[in-house]
């Protein structure tokens, strides 16, 4: 699992371990991803091993499938949280570097780990992906071309992988979920009035919760009862999709 060292991915981590999982913490910031292994294993019992891994690091991501293949001896759940490359700024004041490597992270990087990851899934007849898209991408908001680009980026990759990868036991599916995420917090610490925006905004009247939330759903589709659901983005989110959300951020003032 990508990103597990905070925010959706520990949440996600933690209730995969709480339901008897083994959890490999791939994760950029060694301290993070040591201390959510060591809670994974301390709180649940669970067989929790921390790998560092920066997911626009090809070679990084391929060495994180084949540690948990020669580890385990299977690669049964793969999924693909990982992000920290946006910014908040127009689309005409984007570089391309900005850009770049938001699909490094947001795109290649799940690509990566698919393509590394499948010939294990197929092998066993049995296989998970579970992809973490956005509800930024679907609306279009505004502030985040990469972010936007790169999540609907994987969700067509989604879709793709899903159709061709149908015969063979593996099933592929995206989450959109409406929950604070570490990129959430993150922002939120730029730009203090968007947490409460956000919380306005949701239908429920406030985003998700990374465990309670959004994380159960994430349990369903890495298990036997989500074998014939495959190809579906799932908004987790609050009912925030159903009407979209206003999402009107003032960029006149932006560095």
């Amino acid at each position: 699992m990508t990103g597990a060292g905070d925010g959706i991915g520990r949440g996600v981590a933690r209730r995969f371990a709480a339901e008897g999982a083994r959890v490999l913490v791939a994760e950029l910031n060694p301290e993070t991803g040591e201390r959510v292994a060591g809670e994974l294993a301390e709180e649940f019992g669970a067989d929790a091993r921390f790998f560092p891994t920066d997911v626009t690091d090809r070679d990084q991501v391929e060495a994180m499938v084949a540690f948990c293949a020669d580890l385990w001896g299977s690669v049964d759940v793969l999924v693909n949280n990982a992000w920290g490359a946006g910014t908040v700024g127009r689309v005409e004041n984007k570089t391309d570097e900005q850009l770049a490597r938001g699909f490094a992270m947001g795109y290649y990087g799940p690509f990566w780990a698919m393509r590394a990851a499948f010939p294990h899934m197929k092998r066993q007849g049995w296989g998970r992906v579970i992809n973490m898209c956005s509800l930024n991408g679907v609306n279009a908001h505004m502030g985040t071309l990469e972010y936007n680009s790169a999540k609907e980026a994987l969700r067509t990759l989604t879709r793709t992988a899903a159709r061709e990868w149908a015969p063979t036991g593996v099933v592929v599916n995206a989450i959109c979920p409406g929950a604070k995420s570490a990129a959430f917090h993150r922002m939120a610490a730029e730009h203090p009035e968007i947490e409460a925006a956000a919380d306005r905004a949701n239908p429920m009247g406030r985003l998700g919760d990374p465990e309670t939330d959004i994380a159960p759903v994430a349990v369903f589709l890495a298990s036997e009862g989500a074998r014939y659901l495959t190809g579906n983005t799932l908004f987790v989110d609050g009912g925030s999709h159903v009407n979209g959300v206003a999402w009107t951020p003032d960029l006149d003032g932006e560095q």
